[in-house]
């Protein structure tokens, strides 16, 4: 348990949290998060009935106390949570989540595609994104972020970039254009130089 992702999406989490983990998989974040004190209460969820069987075996291994459900994200879940922690899966089955009357108020949330889609949809709920960071794991970049309830909207390049000041992550982004550049015919060029020309002036910014 030694990840730079959990780690990173425990550090939104407060001691005053009671969080339902959503998608739990093998349940390393429920764990983590028990072994360290670092919250109120953990619960934990997941579709699938195998990873949540696999989860609940890694809480008797680790001996923490983690109640856990079969669940379509909020659906089934019946004890209080006010916190939701949402990572490892794509914008469009995120979104299918969070439409629920039982999302909660904060939200911690690592999509793995179309983080434009994903922070706009959230604007559009009535949250906003209170902090952002990059991390690099294995080669990947991984964008882990906290919603709240509020009515700040991001700017466009926000929603495109998310707001990390990862520079690094920028670099990697605008090469990878760059890339995809000489790729692409010439008439479909034009908005990855636009992508371009704002993640430079991301990079070059003091």
């Amino acid at each position: 348990m030694n990840s730079a992702r959990i780690k990173a999406l425990a550090d939104f989490i407060s001691l005053k949290d009671n969080v339902l983990d959503v998608g739990c998989d093998h349940g390393y974040l429920s764990i983590y998060l028990k072994q360290n004190n670092l919250c109120t209460s953990v619960l934990a969820s997941d579709i699938s009935a195998s990873a949540l069987e696999m989860a609940k075996k890694n809480f008797a291994k680790y001996e923490v106390d983690v109640k856990s459900y079969v669940s379509d994200g909020f659906d089934k879940v019946d004890a209080y949570f006010d916190t939701a922690v949402i990572a490892g899966m794509g914008t469009t089955t995120i979104l299918h989540i969070l439409d629920n009357p039982k999302c909660p108020n904060k939200l911690i949330i690592s999509s793995h595609n179309d983080l434009f889609t994903l922070r706009k949809s959230l604007n559009k709920m009535g949250f906003q994104l209170e902090k952002e960071t990059v991390i690099l794991e294995k080669g990947h970049y991984y964008s882990i972020m906290l919603w709240e309830k509020g009515s700040h909207k991001l700017k466009h390049a926000e929603l495109l970039f998310g707001i990390s000041k990862n520079k690094d992550y920028y670099l990697f982004l605008y090469k990878k254009n760059k890339e995809l550049l000489k790729k692409v015919p010439w008439l479909k060029r034009g908005k990855l130089k636009y992508l371009n020309y704002l993640l430079k002036g991301l990079i070059e910014k003091k």
